[in-house]
């Protein structure tokens, strides 16, 4: 007669079951599939400290082990960054007006990762005026930009008319992009996609426009200035033919 066959200590029966329960089975070996689901499990799980506000996390911070108090401070760093970030967003999104006296604190010595924008203005000027209703839609649709405005004889005394508008573009305490006066802001019919592209061309905005606004208008004018000289050459030519020869 052969010997009875030794039961497999991982296949699952009832009996297995309670020899492992009992502590003369071995616990049964996990599958590489099992132990996949179970580290998926874990993965998944959300730990009580990923609920938690700053505030709480430091209150509880003696409950957790080292393992965790490691996750948590780490989770604490993420959520402080979370918090500066949208600090910083909800002060801006809009065109804020500052004078001389706040300009060093708001501009010079702006965070070194905030863009600021300072349009430099007087009211009896309109293209002033309409710098401010772009800047003020542009302010709203960048909200991660400082967007500022100040009347020109509290930051300068004596700056001639014939340079505003003036709108300076300011990285950590560095002069990025500066435009002086109706031409360089991009004149009296300005668009704001055109300032728009201008502000993103010195890459203080990052703009979804996929080329200059102002191209076309360039490009007609370009053509029309063509049309004009070759017109005057032609004209030219005719009164050269017409002219009598006199000798």
């Amino acid at each position: 007669m052969p010997p009875p066959l030794e039961p497999d200590p991982n296949e699952d029966t009832e009996w297995n079951n309670i020899l492992r329960d009992f502590g003369i089975l071995p616990p049964k070996e996990k599958t590489k599939d099992e132990e996949m689901v179970l580290h998926l499990q874990k993965a998944a799980e959300v730990k009580p400290y990923e609920r938690m506000n700053l505030e709480a996390l430091k209150e509880a911070e003696d409950d957790f082990d080292e393992a965790d108090r490691k996750a948590i401070e780490m989770y604490r760093q993420q959520r402080l960054q979370e918090w500066k970030c949208l600090q910083r967003r909800q002060k801006h999104g809009e065109l804020r007006e500052i004078c001389g006296e706040q300009y060093v604190k708001e501009v010079t010595n702006a965070p070194e990762d905030v863009w600021v924008i300072i349009h430099l203005y007087r009211s009896s000027i309109p293209m002033c005026s309409l710098v401010n209703e772009h800047l003020s839609l542009l302010a709203r649709k960048f909200p991660q930009v400082k967007f500022l405005k100040a009347i020109v004889n509290s930051c300068i005394q004596n700056y001639h008319d014939r340079c505003l508008p003036t709108i300076l573009v300011y990285k950590a305490g560095e002069i990025k992009g500066r435009f002086i006066g109706d031409a360089e802001c991009g004149g009296i019919y300005l668009k704001v996609e055109e300032l728009e592209w201008k502000l993103a061309e010195v890459g203080a905005i990052e703009t979804d426009l996929e080329e200059n606004p102002k191209k076309d208008i360039t490009n007609m004018m370009t053509l029309s200035a063509g049309n004009i000289s070759a017109y005057e050459d032609t004209n030219t030519k005719s009164s050269d033919v017409m002219k009598p020869d006199i000798t």
